[in-house]
């Protein structure tokens, strides 16, 4: 199941994608792609959908960050030997934790804004992983 949302900045609406590629809206089903509609059993009513009664969004325009609402974005870094590599760093022993503004989450074609007073910025790819459920 593919799903993202759709729409301006800050009035996303969530959707899926079907088999053949459409797109389909699911404001009707949850209001959103964060928190509850994200736990096991939500995401199993949305698998459990017939995609074909769901409207199409003909023009979608934007696409979305891929989930809202996110408490915190924990990254870790240096992660892979090659990136160690391409730095000049060693490959530490543990890994390296960090944590990144969760206003730096964006849709997929959306313009990154340098930060006033920075100088230089870096491309990285993120891999976003949802926990469904409780961690201790």
């Amino acid at each position: 199941m593919k799903l993202l949302r759709y729409g301006a900045p800050g009035a996303e609406k969530p959707a899926l994608v079907d088999a053949d590629g459409q797109i389909r809206d699911l404001s009707g089903h949850v209001r959103d792609l964060s928190g509850a509609a994200l736990d096991p059993k939500a995401l199993a009513g949305l698998r459990d959908l017939d995609p074909s009664g769901l409207p199409v969004v003909a023009s979608p325009g934007r696409i979305g960050p891929c989930v809202a609402g996110v408490g915190k974005f924990i990254c870790i870094g240096l992660n892979y030997a090659d990136h160690a590599a391409e730095t000049g760093a060693e490959v530490p022993s543990q890994p390296v934790i960090f944590m990144k503004a969760t206003s730096a989450i964006v849709g997929p074609n959306d313009d990154v804004i340098q930060p006033k007073g920075s100088t230089k910025l870096d491309w990285e790819v993120e891999l976003g992983i949802v926990i469904g459920r409780e961690c201790r």
